[in-house]
Order: C-alpha cells, then sequence, then structure tokens
C-alpha cells in the first residue's frame, strides 16, 4: 500500500515538460497584495482616512470562504495561500487551501467520459497534487507538533483530522487510489476525540459523517467491516442535526452543502432543491446550486 509520500513522488514525475504555464495560487497571491497594495496607496480610493482604508482593504479568511461556498476555487486557493504567508502555522488557511485545490482538482476532471485517462490528459492537475500534498504535509505537521504538547487541543484536533480526510479523498476521487489509511484512522480517531469532549462541534459532526456515508456507500462489505463500519442513514441524520446547530455563516453553510450533496446522493430531490434554494440565496454566484436548480425547473434528474 502506496504511503503519501509515493504519492508525491508519483504526482511530480507526472508534470510535463513542455506545457503551457498555468497562473497558480503565487500569482493570484501577487495579484491580491498588489491590489490591496494599490488601493491603501492611493489617495483617491475612498473618502476615509489612511488607516481606514487599509482596515478595508486588506483580505480576510471570510473574503477566501466566500469565494469557495461561491464554487469560486481557484480564487479561493490563492487567497487562502496570500493570507497564510506571513503566518504558516494558520491551520484554518491550511486546510482552505487544501479543500480549495482539491475541489479545483474534482472540478477539472468532473464529466470527463475515460475516468481512467482524466488525470493523464489534465494539463494543470500535476502542478495542483503536488501543491496540495505540500500544504496537507505542512499541516499536518503543525497540527501533529501541537497535540504533541497538548494532546487536547481541539481545534488542532479537528484539522488534523480534516486535513488527513481531504489526503483520503483525493486518493479515494481524484486518484482513484485506496491508499492513505493511516491518514483515515488518524483522522477518524481525532475527529471522535473532539467529539467527545464537543458533541456540537458542528464542523466535526459533518466530517465524521462522512466517513460514515462514503464507506457505507462506496467500499465493499468486507473494506467496510475494516474500516470500522460505516452508516449511511446515521450519516444523513447527523448531518441534519448539525445544520440546525447555531453556529457561525461559513460553518452552517458547510453542514448545509454537505446535507445537500447527500440528498443528492440519495435521490432525495426534493429536499435536496429545498436546501439548494437556501444556499443559493447565500451563495448566488455558485454555478453548481445554479445549475442544479435549473435542471430541477426543468424536469430534469441533475
Amino acid at each position: 500500500m502506496s504511503d503519501s509520500h509515493t504519492a508525491e513522488r508519483h504526482s511530480k514525475s507526472a508534470v510535463a515538460s513542455e506545457r503551457p504555464r498555468r497562473i497558480g495560487t503565487r500569482d493570484i497571491c501577487c495579484v491580491v497584495v498588489a491590489m490591496c497594495i494599490g488601493t491603501i496607496g492611493n489617495p483617491k480610493a475612498g473618502g476615509q482616512s489612511s488607516p481606514e482604508r487599509v482596515a478595508l482593504s486588506r483580505p480576510t479568511l471570510t473574503d477566501a470562504q466566500s469565494l469557495f461556498y461561491n464554487a469560486r476555487y481557484e480564487e479561493a486557493a490563492g487567497l487562502a495561500h496570500a493570507l497564510r504567508v506571513s503566518d504558516t502555522e494558520d491551520l484554518a488557511s491550511v486546510e482552505l487551501h487544501s479543500s480549495a485545490l482539491l475541489f479545483q482538482l474534482k472540478a477539472l476532471l468532473q464529466g470527463r467520459p475515460d475516468k481512467e485517462g482524466a488525470l493523464k490528459h489534465c494539463a494543470t492537475c500535476p502542478d495542483l497534487i503536488v501543491e496540495f500534498l505540500a500544504d496537507i504535509h505542512r499541516g499536518q505537521n503543525v497540527a501533529r507538533t501541537t497535540l504533541r504538547s497538548s494532546p487536547d487541543d481541539e481545534a488542532a484536533l479537528f484539522f488534523l483530522g480534516k486535513l488527513d480526510l481531504n489526503y483520503v479523498w483525493l486518493q479515494l476521487g481524484p486518484l482513484r487510489r485506496k491508499t492513505g489509511w493511516d491518514e483515515y484512522w488518524e483522522a477518524r480517531r481525532s475527529l471522535d476525540a473532539v467529539l467527545a469532549h464537543n458533541a456540537r462541534h458542528v464542523r466535526a459532526r459533518v466530517a465524521r459523517a462522512w466517513i460514515d456515508y462514503i464507506v457505507d456507500t462506496k467500499m465493499p462489505w468486507g473494506t467496510r467491516w475494516l474500516l470500522g463500519g460505516g452508516n449511511r442513514k446515521q450519516a444523513l441524520t447527523d448531518v441534519r442535526e448539525a445544520a440546525q446547530i447555531e453556529s457561525d455563516f461559513f460553518t452552517h453553510a458547510e453542514a448545509e452543502f454537505a446535507l445537500w450533496d447527500m440528498q443528492v446522493r440519495e435521490r432525495d430531490l426534493a429536499h435536496a432543491t429545498d436546501v439548494a434554494r437556501r444556499l443559493a440565496h447565500d451563495f448566488p454566484d455558485n454555478r453548481e446550486l445554479a445549475a442544479f436548480l435549473e435542471a430541477r425547473e426543468a424536469g430534469q434528474r441533475p
């Protein structure tokens, strides 16, 4: 069974020697910083004093989250990366950056008829995979270092579990490899530890529910047993309850998106449509929600 280092070496070797240069997250970082400097330094940028313009112009993690939930994954990844340039131990931005890269990869490969050859013929995917793996390893190291001195640190436990799951979803999804079991068990233990101390931790409940759902619906019976079992019905219940827990705007959005996704997978399209309409109200630029709702209005099965 190959480990994450093998996956990284494989991804690096897959980079073509002569392919058009893509606009990467570091390029977007430069644009973001340049925009901020330009606005701050321009006396015609607004009527505020200089300190006020600085406060209004500086991008935040909230801006990156808004881009992510509006399905603007490349921009979200670039901004999340820019936000942690001065703080490499910011696990929240590392996790968001890796999630945006993962969804960007999924979007690039979605709908391709040749699933086996889709990744091979994706010119931009190898660089994204290398960047994703570097991010995952960086975040894992930071979280594990924190947990060695503070084993019950809730934030470190959650982010370690979430980063581990992002790695597993990359392997099972875009890379189509059945590997990452060490990360899987670490994620399961970390999220269970969070929920043992705080059963109302919405993000941990959602992430843990995805484990139950994917194991139950995507793994053969023997593998399900080896992975500790799954439960799709319990996963749906947990996500539905998580969406009802009072939480901040983007935490609630994550639970709602998980509920919508699971309901679509279950072909519960009536309830999925209700959730999609709520989400579309908050994230009107999300093309995925718009396409789903357009298909529903046309009487099609998404």
